[in-house]
């Protein structure tokens, strides 16, 4: 035991490689790593580096997310280097298609359409609708919903529906194309089935858009508040964020609309369509000379006509007249190029005729665009059309539809007014103003200080109500018909006696036989009868 004790407390021999012991191991070691690659290959997400512009760009195309300025160029310029070398690579093409539609989206320039038709036409021509092409099918689905086609949006998502009913990109396009068609209902049972599929920025945008066209504003919010946390780029983020003051401008919430505007311009100063909703916060909050500053500048980054329309009225408002001449010549130009590349601008050019141009000119154009979109913004323009061509039976109509489906906007409240008070029904235009200044103050510079004077002019009603709201004497209660009794059932006739004549004689009957009472004797009860016997 002892010497086992001494062996135990000696210290171990050092471990010493050899040249041959070194190679040896280098080998199991080379033999281990080729085994666990050939057990797991590498994957693309085994780059430990950023995704590059065009990577990124690719990832927010596919599913349906904003995507930075920068990022989209380098898209476009490597997908269109790769086609031409293979140009049967039907991914490819529909990338590219997908694309040129967030250029358009982006500079708002109506030329990138038919780039982005024709790209996405040319994937399908490799591998048809009917062999799977999903993704040129759903591009094709966002491009006809951008050039406010909703009727085709809507046939090419169904078909991807038809085909892959849980492939959730179709749904986002169902959702715009059915509130483009004025189909509110199936909207949200759309929206709803996207949620379930893929809950995530795609989802949350549609269901605030739902939301909004319902008036259900605090759920609208809320949506936008988780697509904000489900933003990963800051081109996601800052369009959350403009969505969000969009939201407030609508809400009257004017000074918090701006600080959604700039926050949005921080994540990314390339958002012009952020920089148009802060021209119009500007303009709302008296701040003219800085709105007139911030419309121009948007219209040289994105030049959509609505913009060019808020721009010459906000110089109208201010008295500058003259200027605004420039914004309306070029809403026409940029409508007229719209219409050449597909792109459907009635509703602006409705209201810009309406108000400053041909009013009958304006109703043609509204009522075929009704044939086609019966949502809530072609109601709205169509009854002020009516209006100003001096149909204002007809006008109530459509604003009822305009104003009736839940959506809460100032500026349909206000035409619907405008026509009750032409129709002579003050009570209804007064409760309508009244809803428009509650709703947002400062909606246009143009038609909210008229509303306000409007409101004015009529008045309230005179106080203690209507005349004789009271009887002048007291009530009593009203005699009331008794309720008629159930009739009793007639009795039935007794039957008439029968004639000696007719009456047939009855046979005689024979007496019965008594019981003997006690002590007597019994007697025969016929003649000729033999007395009983006795004991």
């Amino acid at each position: 035991m002892d010497g086992f004790d001494e062996q135990a407390q000696q210290p171990a021999p050092p471990v010493t490689f050899t040249g041959r012991k070194t190679v040896v191991a280098a080998a199991v070691a080379v033999v281990l790593i080729a085994g666990a690659l050939l057990i797991r290959p590498a994957r693309t997400g085994d780059d430990a580096r950023p995704p590059g512009p065009s990577e990124r760009a690719a990832s927010a195309v596919g599913l349906g997310a904003p995507a930075a300025a920068v990022d989209v160029t380098a898209l476009v310029a490597d997908r269109e280097k790769w086609v031409a070398g293979h140009p049967d690579d039907d991914a490819s093409w529909a990338v590219l298609g997908s694309a040129y539609l967030e250029q358009a989206r982006r500079t708002a320039d109506s030329g990138w359409y038919p780039k982005a038709e024709k790209a996405l036409k040319r994937s399908l021509e490799v591998r048809p609708a009917e062999k799977g092409n999903f993704d040129a099918m759903t591009g094709m689905g966002a491009l006809a919903n951008a050039r406010r086609d909703f009727g085709t949006g809507k046939k090419w998502g169904e078909l991807v529906r038809a085909q892959a009913p849980r492939r959730w990109t179709a749904y986002p396009v169902l959702v715009d194309a059915y509130a483009g068609l004025g189909d509110y209902k199936a909207a949200q049972s759309t929206m709803e089935r996207l949620m379930e599929l893929r809950p995530g920025l795609a989802a949350h945008l549609r269901a605030a858009q739902v939301y909004r066209d319902r008036g259900w504003r605090e759920d609208a919010v809320v949506s936008l508040e988780h697509a904000a946390g489900a933003a990963r780029s800051p081109a996601e983020k800052a369009y959350v964020l403009f969505r969000l003051g969009e939201l407030s401008f609508e809400r009257g919430e004017t000074s918090e609309a701006l600080t959604q505007y700039e926050a949005a311009l921080r994540t990314d100063p390339a958002q012009a369509e952020a920089l148009g909703g802060r021209a119009r916060a500007l303009a709302g909050l008296g701040r003219g000379g800085e709105a007139v500053r911030d419309y121009r500048l948007a219209l040289g980054r994105a030049a959509e006509p609505r913009l060019a329309l808020e721009l010459g009225e906000l110089l109208e408002s201010l008295g500058r007249e003259a200027e605004a001449r420039a914004p309306y010549e070029r809403l026409a130009v940029l409508a007229a190029r719209g219409g050449r590349d597909g792109v459907d601008e009635s509703v602006v050019l409705g209201l810009y005729e309406a108000d400053h141009g041909d009013p009958g000119g304006a109703v043609r154009r509204l009522s075929a665009e009704w044939t086609r979109h019966r949502n809530v913004q072609v109601a709205d323009a169509l009854g002020w059309a009516l209006h100003k061509a001096g149909d204002d039976a007809s006008a109530l109509e459509y604003a009822k539809k305009a104003t009736e489906q839940g959506l809460r906007n100032a500026e349909f409240s206000y035409h619907r007014a405008v026509i009750e008070r032409s129709l002579g029904d003050e009570a209804a235009a007064r409760r309508h103003l009244q809803e428009t200044l509650r709703t947002n103050p400062r909606f246009s510079p143009v038609r909210a200080p008229l509303a306000k004077a409007a409101l004015e002019s009529i008045g309230q009603p005179a106080a203690g109500g209507p005349e004789h709201m009271r009887p002048t004497t007291p009530w009593t209660p009203p005699e009331m018909p008794r309720a008629n009794p159930r009739p009793k059932p007639k009795p039935k006739p007794a039957p008439e006696p029968k004639r000696e004549s007719e009456a047939k004689p009855e046979p005689k009957r024979e007496p019965a036989a008594q019981p003997p009472k006690d002590g007597a004797t019994a007697t025969a009860g016929t003649a000729g009868a033999k007395p009983a016997a006795t004991g």
